[in-house]
């Protein structure tokens, strides 16, 4: 008899989380959820957890656990180009003698609150068994109606995204001892870039008006890229040999090129993946963003290499089941 198949992370939420979902919610096919706020405004919802082991090794600076998990709740509403408010914070920790990593892991929000604009608004604290987990809200806000979201991409715009790809994907196999020919200065870099995301909530207002959908990167360009398209009821086309590349990404592919499966599926990028019309070509060139693609109207994502010969990969990005 066959094994029955399980639900991963996306039939999930359809099957048991969607029912629930009301006004404002997006269907929960967005990555935020807006409600109305005053004066012509929305606030802009967000929420992610992070899990000892999952997405942070218990060696990792407890400052730098704490930024992260601010930083990819910020990322998210960066994509949306709101302006942070503040966010609530959720602690379940499994030693009784924590305060060494509570006095840390305020310190390296206190930092980000600083840098950033926010401020702590309330949470709760718990005791945990198994591993750590790390949940945050963030609260945000847009003028109504102007929010970026990820189902508005339209056949003919072009696609974008900021930043490099695959740093943090690449860093993570620096911290896991895969990648251990790698210069120093490199190394150091793409372990600070899994580390310490760097939300892009300046550029992201500035899209607002230019953009036509946007999200962040956090599971992979391609998985977040097929979300992008499912929402929007379109396809895409991505140029490989387009991608915006570190120097320290650019060794390692030149050492080993089956690691451009691991640039292009792997998460933790948290740069802003966004559309926009040819018309808007010319104001995107005083940004600091790179043109990787286009939409197109077949329901798949196609990656070209620099033939412009299709690519196939085993696995397209990050999924929790």
């Amino acid at each position: 008899m066959a094994k029955p198949r399980h639900l991963d992370e996306f039939e999930r939420i359809a099957r048991f989380f969607v029912p629930l979902a009301g006004r404002g919610a997006l269907d929960l096919k967005d990555d935020v959820a807006l409600i109305d706020g005053p004066g012509g405004t929305e606030y802009v919802l967000s929420t992610d957890a992070i899990v000892e082991g999952v997405h942070f090794f218990s060696t990792d600076p407890p400052e730098q656990i704490a930024q992260k998990l601010l930083r990819v709740n910020l990322s998210d509403l960066a994509a949306k180009g709101a302006k942070p408010v503040g966010y609530l914070l959720t602690v379940a920790l499994t030693k009784a003698g924590d305060e060494t990593f509570l006095k840390k892991f305020s310190a390296g929000l206190a930092l980000d609150q600083k840098r950033f604009g926010i401020v702590l608004l309330g949470g709760d604290t718990v005791r945990s068994k198994g591993a750590a987990v790390l949940s945050l809200a963030a609260l945000g806000k847009v003028a109504a109606g102007a929010a970026l979201l990820r189902g508005t991409a339209r056949v003919g715009d072009t696609l974008f995204m900021s930043g490099t790809l695959g740093d943090a994907a690449l860093g993570l196999k620096v911290l896991k001892g895969e990648l251990p020919r790698m210069a120093v200065r490199h190394r150091a870099y793409l372990v600070s870039r899994y580390r310490l995301p760097q939300p892009r909530l300046e550029l992201g207002r500035k899209l607002v008006g230019i953009a036509s959908a946007a999200m962040d990167i956090s599971d992979g360009l391609v998985a977040d890229l097929g979300h992008l398209c499912a929402a929007s009821g379109v396809g895409a086309i991505v140029e490989t040999a387009r991608l915006p590349l570190s120097l320290a990404a650019r060794a390692a592919l030149a050492r080993d090129r089956t690691l451009l499966a691991t640039i292009l599926g792997g998460g933790d990028d948290y740069e802003i993946l966004f559309t926009a019309p040819p018309s808007q070509r010319r104001r995107l060139a005083r940004l600091r963003v790179t043109e990787i693609g286009r939409i197109a109207a077949a329901p798949d994502v196609t990656l070209l290499d620099g033939d412009g010969k299709p690519i196939a990969l085993a696995r397209g990005g990050y999924r929790h089941f």
